[in-house]
């Protein structure tokens, strides 16, 4: 039996539940099921939901076409499967990176651990797959107890070495490019919201009118934030699928140029017939679904269609990155870009702490034209 992924709509309430189903019969894994519906009770985004049911498909796959019986997986099975994605080619002939192939470990390790809970497979079948490892630096506001225990946790036994790099950001140059060559004020909005707020995408197109603040004083809307800003509210029934990732309510401050582009925005949208029936932000402005919310494939369209008027290859979480980038480079301290980019660990913010290639020649140029010169 081989299994594909498959997109399932429920009728009624218009939720996506992605499925692996037998190619031939249709008919779906029964597991996987289980798994899938449990990410989304759990609060994971659709989009982490897409990925993982690939990855857990790919895994299952790969044990029928060895004759090995996935619930009974030992460590040996799950380290032949890593060298198996190491060496298959993705799809533009290069091989997997090791932060994919460790992403495919995690699905399937995550997976197995809800297989284990549920009494699908042994525990023993997941206790492998982790083991306990200290904590060097424990979490803020950890507190050891009377013995002074150290943190342990569960560390995955199976990991890629991953390639740290820096992440791809556009210069200033190239943002001033980039929002001239939006043709709507709904795209100039956008774009500004992700590359001067550094939203997530999901974040910005689930917001509502009445998450923005933008007057100095907001206390009448029952807010105490002074100045223009905006409130990342999660919510779980956006009919656009947005999801905030993070699942926890934030505050981020918002320039005068944003104010300025929302407010053209607001007199482009009512031009657009049942707009004034849909409280998100983001609509589409033409077409069938003209007044309905913003889509991630259209916004992420968008974005990748004014980044070819400029000729860059520009996606939606570049803007994130070069909103935390720039914020970083402007000296502003790590734990006020963790709050503004509602990073739950200072790991996620410390991406982008690390010296880009341009900060290594400009240190070693700099020392070298204030040292004497040396003789040859």
């Amino acid at each position: 039996m081989t299994l594909r992924t498959e997109k399932a709509v429920s009728p009624t309430t218009g939720e996506i539940t992605w499925l692996l189903v037998d190619e031939e019969t249709y008919t779906p894994h029964p597991e996987a099921r289980e798994f899938s519906l449990y990410l989304r009770g759990a609060g994971r985004s659709p989009q982490t939901q897409r990925a993982y049911v690939p990855r857990v498909g790919r895994f299952l796959n790969w044990c029928a076409g060895r004759g090995t019986d996935w619930k009974t997986v030992r460590l040996k099975d799950v380290s032949l499967f890593k060298f198996h994605v190491e060496r298959a080619p993705t799809r533009y002939g290069r091989p997997p990176s090791g932060r994919t192939v460790n992403a495919t470990l995690t699905a399937v390790s995550e997976f197995l651990r809800f297989c284990a809970v549920q009494g699908h497979v042994e525990h023993e079948v997941a206790a492998r797959l982790s083991e306990p490892r200290f904590l060097t630096h424990s979490p803020a506001g950890f507190d050891p107890g009377e013995g002074g225990r150290h943190l342990t946790v569960k560390a995955r036994v199976l990991k890629a070495p991953e390639i740290e790099r820096a992440p791809q950001t556009l210069t200033g140059a190239q943002t001033a490019q980039v929002l001239d060559a939006a043709r709507t004020a709904r795209d100039r909005l956008l774009l500004s919201i992700l590359v001067e707020a550094g939203l997530r995408i999901g974040e910005a197109l689930g917001l509502r009118r009445e998450d923005m603040h933008l007057l100095p004083d907001s206390t009448h809307l029952g807010c105490r934030t002074g100045g223009a800003h905006l409130h990342v509210r999660p919510r779980q029934d956006n009919i656009n699928g947005a999801r905030a990732k993070a699942g926890r309510p934030r505050m981020v401050p918002l320039t005068p140029e944003v104010v300025h582009r929302y407010r053209d925005h607001l007199a482009e949208r009512e031009q657009v017939a049942g707009s004034a029936d849909c409280d998100y932000v983001f609509i589409n402005l033409v077409g069938v679904h003209a007044g309905r919310p913003l889509s991630y494939s259209n916004a992420k369209q968008v974005i990748e269609r004014i980044g070819r008027r400029c000729g860059l290859a520009t996606r939606p979480h570049m803007m994130r990155h070069t909103a935390a980038t720039r914020w970083i480079r402007n000296g502003v301290a790590p734990d006020v870009v963790q709050t503004l980019l509602g990073h739950a660990s200072s790991a996620s913010t410390a991406v982008y702490l690390h010296a880009q290639d341009e900060d290594l020649r400009a240190a070693v140029e700099a020392v070298e034209s204030l040292a004497p010169e040396l003789p040859r």
